[in-house]
């Protein structure tokens, strides 16, 4: 670990990661940059014969001003290391590197605020994090304690891709950091979102049952407006298989190799298409605002059939393992009556027996979901993860001969 300070700036190599962290303070102006530019300068120069300099940080936190000699720093240090960002950044210095353009040249973050959810009404509970409401306007998603900047990431950029496409998505105004909120709970990101007076679907249903078919007519037509967009190559949007691959892979620490095989061959089965899928669209995860429908959990947006979208719908909806009301936020009785009416609307105008032909395939692929969410989180319950193991064997592996004769007429499911 190799440290200089002085009034302006600390230099601090992380050996372990070869990644580079310079943090300011106070300000960095024609009277101090060039003391904080020779030392920058003499401790890389020290430093680099026996370091392989990866990437550099520059955090921001306690630092108040910047001036055009400070920039100049800035943009040497840019030009010096391909991996360079800037981060924590104050507004009256955000507003500086705004102004003159750093921010698109550059990666420059916010320094971001920190707020706590308690005494806020819990809204909705998912398997990545947990939504509150701070006030009238406003919603938070809470993610669950180990969650990666990267991943917090992630959906932001997802999000954005997925409204451009014309997924009708609220797009989160500000990352946070949220308050522990229990003893000896770490910090965790949070993305709040602007919905005035809106409540999750499922909220809606239990307050307005008498318009269970209204919502499943959008509900439905939700999934429609999806399924009918194609996904360009060019995007960020990721490959559903894949997505699906990789989360059955993560749980081999649960299931023998039988049954990570049995659940491969499945989803290996779906034809291959480039249309959005939301992947996790249960009725949590969808708000109600000014009568029409809006997502708000965007962290498994990919391309991919239908099919496979549909099927994590059935296995939320339907199928869920463990205590359904308090995930869903409503009895499973009215849940799944409103999967049905809305997967009839989904099919309207289709023959009664390509119908049952799909909802068959659906339900076989919601199979695979009931398990691979699993990979979700490493810190769920160990009475559910048994309770998944337990269903296994009813739900795949004594069925598994029908369920290969369904997946045989996936292929009829053309676009």
């Amino acid at each position: 670990m190799a440290q200089a300070t002085n009034q302006t700036c600390n230099i601090t190599l992380d050996n372990s990661s070869r990644e580079l962290t310079i943090s300011f303070a106070g300000h960095l102006d024609t009277a101090t940059s060039a003391k904080a530019s020779t030392q920058i300068n003499s401790q890389l120069d020290a430093l680099e014969p026996e370091h392989v300099i990866e990437s550099l940080t520059c955090d921001a936190s306690q630092l108040e001003y910047i001036s055009s000699s400070g920039l100049r720093i800035l943009l040497s240090l840019a030009k010096r290391y391909k991996k360079f960002r800037v981060i924590n950044v104050q507004p009256q210095v955000y507003e500086v590197l705004e102004t003159t353009g750093f921010t698109k040249i550059m990666t420059v973050e916010r320094a971001m605020r920190r707020l706590s959810v308690e005494g806020c009404r819990l809204i909705g509970i998912g398997s990545v994090g947990k939504v509150f409401r701070l006030d009238g306007d406003t919603i938070i998603k809470v993610f669950r304690e180990g969650t990666t900047m990267e991943e917090v990431r992630r959906e932001i950029t997802l999000s954005k891709e997925a409204f451009v496409l014309g997924m009708p998505t609220a797009i989160s105004f500000d990352v946070v950091r949220v308050a522990p909120t229990s003893e000896g709970g770490a910090e965790c990101y949070g993305l709040v979102y602007e919905l005035l007076k809106a409540k999750t679907l499922s909220t809606y249903l239990k307050q307005h049952p008498d318009r269970l078919d209204e919502c499943a007519r959008q509900y439905a037509g939700l999934f429609m407006q999806l399924h009918e967009i194609e996904v360009p190559e060019s995007g960020s949007v990721p490959s559903a298989i894949l997505h699906e691959r990789q989360h059955i892979e993560h749980i081999r620490c649960y299931f023998p190799e039988e049954s990570i095989s049995m659940m491969l061959s499945i989803i290996d089965s779906i034809p291959e298409c480039n249309r959005l899928l939301h992947l996790d669209l249960q009725t949590k995860n969808a708000m109600v605002q000014d009568g029409e429908l809006m997502l708000i959990d965007m962290g498994e947006v990919s391309y991919g059939h239908p099919l496979l979208d549909l099927g994590h719908a059935y296995a939320s909806m339907v199928g869920l393992i463990g205590d359904y009301e308090k995930i869903i936020g409503m009895p499973r009785d009215l849940g799944r009556r409103f999967w049905e009416r809305a997967i009839d609307y989904y099919f309207a105008g289709l023959p009664a027996d390509v119908v049952e032909e799909r909802k068959a395939q659906i339900e076989v692929v919601s199979y695979v979901r009931n398990f691979s969410w699993l990979a979700l989180s490493d810190s769920f319950p160990e009475a559910i993860i048994e309770e998944c193991k337990a269903n296994f064997t009813e739900r795949i592996a004594k069925r598994y001969d029908h369920i290969m004769s369904v997946c045989k007429t996936f292929r009829h499911w053309t676009l």
